[in-house]
């Protein structure tokens, strides 16, 4: 029997249509098949009214550490889904970090094989680059693309060998897959806890300087010239690095980049305000107001391409210890989307179309993924959002397996009210995510 559900009044916003208007959506067994101003009434369809919500195509979250394998304790695969569906997000790309490492065929394969069980959105396993990320030996790239793997990184360890990052460049190169650098110069940042500046002194806190992010992001985009190769920067926090890919764009050169909502969120004056609370402890860690503006700019301009989380869940004795004994890293699958609607979209900063790129046009590209879209004949992958909603994140309710937010008890004003997968409503606010 076929399934059919009916979006009514939804402000459809798509911008691979350049679409920016109200529509109904008649979606049947799992697939996009109608979308018009008015469509009629079908009897046995189930009927979700979304006047004064948006539809948008079904956000992606291109860095998200879902632990599975080895570190079930911090947090799963079922788990992190259910988070990331509470949080808008319809697909994540989980980084290669888990125990055993993400670097061969075998493990690629089960964590789909997983995913296809117990997850609640679609998962894009993304492998090493270096057998167990030790920056040494290159990993088989064309068997873990074969396997699933959609791109690849040692994210959480920057790769320190010059010679071995050209070489996973040109192999990276020929499988048509992305690498996607931890920049960071591991001479610089060795032992620092904080953004190393002026609070860092008045904590009395060892620093990690911005020079160590730019010195690595320089040194990637170099080598993207030398190798034709596609380089993403993950997570850039710094002006510097931001002009620098800004830089690399205008040259024509093949680099991307993303931007956590941290980062253009909070600045390095937020640990002093809550001193060595450990839930603002990440790496790169949060930066200057300056840097928090250039990111923002970023955002705007085309210079940054995505919105990633960096979902890093952490038991709480990995947090509930002195500050520079802390784990780097906090959680962000459902604050990732309410945080670019109130800080960036509602203070005119982005426009709700450029927003809505970088969750969907931006992460896609750079994954090689199909690009999300509201037309017929695609999967019915769709984030609804009502962006007046004004509503508080707790994290003791949150469908993570970890606790380590820096926005727990923060009002927002807007947020993803319903996620759909496949024509599922995967999660809608007040109830509990499907499974």
């Amino acid at each position: 029997m076929t399934e059919r559900l009916l979006i009514r009044e939804g402000r459809v916003v798509d911008p691979t249509q350049g679409l920016d208007d109200f529509r109904d959506i008649l979606i049947e067994d799992g697939v996009i098949r109608e979308v018009a101003p008015r469509l009629p009434t079908f009897p046995e369809a189930k009927t979700l009214e979304a006047r004064g919500l948006i539809v948008a195509p079904g956000f992606i979250d291109m860095h998200v550490h879902l632990r599975e394998p080895g570190e079930e304790d911090k947090e799963t695969i079922e788990t992190g889904t259910r988070a990331a569906a509470a949080g808008g997000f319809t697909a994540v790309a989980c980084m290669a970090n888990t125990t055993p490492v993400n670097d061969t065929a075998a493990v690629t394969q089960w964590i789909l094989e997983r995913a296809r069980t117990v997850g609640i959105v679609r998962v894009y396993p993304v492998a090493a680059v270096t057998r167990g990320l030790r920056g040494e030996e290159l990993t088989e790239m064309g068997e873990l693309v074969d396997a699933g793997a959609v791109a690849f990184s040692d994210d959480g360890r920057p790769i320190r060998s010059t010679q071995v990052l050209r070489c996973a460049l040109e192999y990276s190169r020929m499988t048509d897959r992305v690498l996607i650098d931890h920049c960071e110069d591991p001479d610089l940042t060795q032992g620092g806890a904080m953004n190393e500046g002026y609070y860092s002194s008045l904590l009395g806190l060892p620093g990690i300087p911005a020079e160590a992010e730019a010195i690595a992001v320089a040194r990637d985009i170099f080598l993207a010239r030398l190798t034709e190769a596609p380089v993403h920067v993950a997570h850039v926090s710094t002006r510097a690095a931001v002009e620098l890919i800004r830089w690399a764009k205008q040259k024509g050169l093949p680099v991307t980049a993303e931007a956590t909502p941290h980062h253009f969120t909070l600045s390095d004056r937020a640990v002093y305000e809550r001193p060595y609370d450990t839930n603002l402890k990440m790496n790169p860690p949060l930066r200057t107001d300056d840097d928090v503006t250039a990111v923002v700019e970023g955002l705007a301009d085309g210079t940054i391409d995505a919105i990633a989380s960096d979902h890093a869940p952490h038991r709480l004795d990995d947090k509930r210890v002195e500050f520079d004994l802390a784990a780097f890293g906090v959680i962000g699958l459902e604050t990732a989307v309410a945080l670019a609607l109130d800080r960036l979209v509602h203070t005119g900063r982005l426009s709700l179309r450029r927003m809505v790129e970088l969750f969907t046009v931006g992460p896609a590209r750079i994954l090689r993924l199909p690009t999300p879209t509201v037309a017929p004949g695609r999967p019915a992958d769709l984030t609804l959002i009502d962006p007046d909603q004004a509503w508080t994140y707790r994290v003791a309710e949150s469908f993570s397996r970890s606790r380590n937010s820096p926005f727990d008890g923060w009002t927002f004003r807007g947020r993803a009210v319903r996620t759909i997968v496949g024509g599922q409503v995967v999660f809608e606010v007040s109830s509990q995510p499907a499974g």
